[in-house]
C-alpha cells in the first residue's frame, strides 16, 4: 500500500503531517522543546562544574593571563580541551562571569534540541523513496529524543562541558552532510569536532561512508584542518606532547577494573587504545554498511576503557543510540536509546556498588556494539529494489530482449519498476513530507 504521508500535502493541510496550523514547528519538536526546558530547570540548580576550565583556557589562548598562547598545552596539560572550544568560549567572555555561564548553558541546551532536528532530517533524507511512514519516523525521533535530552542536559548544563557539546554537535552536522552527500562539509565538520575534543577522532570513520571521490575530498579537508588546529602548539613547544600523557584517577567504578587494571591512575596505553578501538570499530561498521553505528561504537570504546565514570560521558552514547535508532533501524520503538539511558544513568543513580556499575557499563558497551554490528537488519524496500539487476535494455522498437510467455510488449521508453523506484529514491519525498 503506498505511503500516503509521502504525498504532497494540500494547502492548509499541515496538521496531517504533525503540525497544527497555529504552531510554527512540528508537534514532536514542540514536545521535545518542553522536555528540554524541564530538564534545564532541574539541572540549572546545580553549579556548572567545569565551566571554569573553559574560561581559563580561553584567557590563556588569547594571552590574557601568563603562560598561554601556543604554550597553552605545554604549561597546562590538565586542559584536555581543543582550541576550537576555547574560541567558542570566547563568545561569552564579554559578559560578567555568572551571566556568561548562564548564557553558555542556554546556548548548549538549544544546540541539543537543534541536533534532534538535524538527526530527524538526516533520517528523512536517508529513507527517502523507500516507503517509510514519516509520521512513524517523527514518533521514533520523539521517543529516542526523550531519552537523549536528560543526558544532554547533564553534559551541557550540570557539567557545562562546552568541548564535549561542540564535538557532538559538529559530529551531528557531519552525519547530516553525509546523508546529503556533501563531502567537503563532512570533512570540515569532523575536523571541527576533533578540534573541540581529541577523543572525537573515534567519529572520523564516518567519511569512509562517502563515495570514493567524495571520500578523498573529505579526508583532505579533515586532515588539513586538524593539522591547522593542533600542529602550531606541537611545533612551537615540544612539551605539548606531555599533555597526551596526562593522567586522571582510575576510579573504582571504571570498567577497566574488570580487565584487571588496578593502576591508581590512567595506564599509559589507555588513551591510544580508546581511540584506536573506536576507529577500528567505526571502520568495521562502514565496511558492513552500518555507518549509523559509528558514533555509538566510538562512544562504547570510550566508556569501556576510560578510567573515569562521569555521567556526562553518557551524552556521546545517547547521541550514538539516537542516530542508530533514527537512521540505522526501522523499528517504531527506539529501545536501544532507552536501554542506554536506564542502564548507564539509572545505574549511576540507583546502584551503590562500584563494581556492579562498572560491569553494567561494560556489558552495555559489548552488547550494543555486537548488536549494531551483527544483528540482522531489514533492507528498506526502495534500496532492495535498487540493488536488483536492471531489466534488459529494450530494442529500438520498444520490445524487451527477454519476455515471458504471454507478456505484452513494453511501451517504447517504458522504465522498469526498479528504475522508477531508484529515481524516486534519488528525488526523495515530495516537499512537506517530513519537517522535524
Amino acid at each position: 500500500m503506498p505511503n500516503r504521508r509521502t504525498a504532497s500535502p494540500a494547502p492548509g493541510d499541515g496538521e496531517r503531517f504533525g503540525r497544527p496550523k497555529w504552531l510554527p514547528v512540528r508537534r514532536h519538536t514542540m514536545l521535545l522543546a518542553l522536555w528540554t526546558a524541564g530538564w534545564f530547570v532541574v539541572a540549572e540548580r546545580h553549579e556548572a562544574v567545569s565551566w571554569h576550565y573553559l574560561r581559563t583556557g580561553q584567557q590563556l589562548l588569547f594571552n590574557q593571563i601568563p603562560g598561554g598562547g601556543l604554550a597553552l598545552y605545554a604549561n597546562h596539560p590538565e586542559l584536555q580541551i581543543g582550541p576550537v572550544s576555547f574560541l567558542v568560549a570566547g563568545l561569552f567572555a564579554p559578559f560578567p562571569p555568572e551571566t556568561g555561564e548562564k548564557l553558555a548553558d542556554l546556548f548548549m541546551s538549544v544546540l541539543g534540541l537543534y541536533m534532534l532536528v538535524l538527526v530527524g532530517r538526516a533520517a528523512a533524507d536517508h529513507y527517502r523513496g523507500t516507503g517509510v511512514n514519516h509520521r512513524r519516523l517523527q514518533q521514533r525521533v520523539l521517543i529516542a529524543g526523550a531519552a537523549f535530552i536528560p543526558m544532554w542536559v547533564e553534559v551541557a548544563v550540570r557539567f557545562a562541558h562546552l568541548d564535549d557539546v561542540l564535538a557532538l554537535f559538529f559530529t551531528t552536522l557531519a552525519v547530516r552532510a553525509l546523508v546529503r552527500g556533501r563531502a567537503t562539509a563532512v570533512g570540515v565538520c569532523l575536523a571541527l569536532a576533533v578540534g573541540c575534543k581529541p577523543w572525537a577522532v573515534g567519529f572520523t570513520p564516518l567519511f569512509l561512508a562517502l563515495p570514493r571521490g567524495g571520500r578523498a575530498r573529505a579526508a583532505a579537508w579533515l586532515f588539513a584542518l586538524v593539522a591547522a588546529a593542533w600542529l602550531p602548539f606541537y611545533l612551537t613547544h615540544t612539551q605539548t606532547f606531555a599533555a597526551a600523557r596526562f593522567t586522571i584517577p582510575n576510579q573504582a567504578a571504571s570498567s577497566l577494573r574488570w580487565f584487571g587494571v588496578h593502576d591508581p591512575v590512567t595506564p599509559w596505553w589507555d588513551r591510544p587504545a580508546q581511540m584506536s578501538l573506536g576507529v577500528a570499530l567505526g571502520v568495521l561498521a562502514v565496511r558492513r554498511q552500518r555507518w549509523p553505528a559509528v558514533v555509538l561504537l566510538a562512544a562504547d570504546a570510550r566508556i569501556a576503557l576510560d578510567p573515569s565514570v562521569y555521567t556526562y560521558y553518557n551524552a556521546s552514547v545517547l547521541l550514538g543510540t539516537l542516530i542508530w535508532d533514527s537512521i540505522g533501524q526501522r523499528r517504531l520503538v527506539p529501545w536501544v536509546s532507552w536501554i542506554a539511558l536506564l542502564s548507564l544513568y539509572g545505574s549511576a543513580l540507583l546502584i551503590p556498588s562500584d563494581s556492579a556499575r562498572g560491569l553494567i557499563r561494560l556489558a552495555f558497551a559489548f552488547g550494543s556494539a555486537a548488536y549494531v554490528l551483527w544483528w540482522p537488519q531489514r533492507v528498506p524496500r526502495g534500496r532492495r529494489d535498487a540493488r536488483r539487476p536492471p531489466d534488459p535494455d529494450p530494442r529500438p522498437d520498444g520490445r524487451p530482449l527477454v519476455r515471458s510467455p504471454g507478456q505484452p510488449p513494453a511501451e517504447p521508453g517504458a522504465l522498469s519498476v526498479a528504475a522508477v523506484r531508484l529515481q524516486a529514491w534519488r528525488s526523495g519525498p515530495a516537499p512537506g513530507a517530513y519537517r522535524p
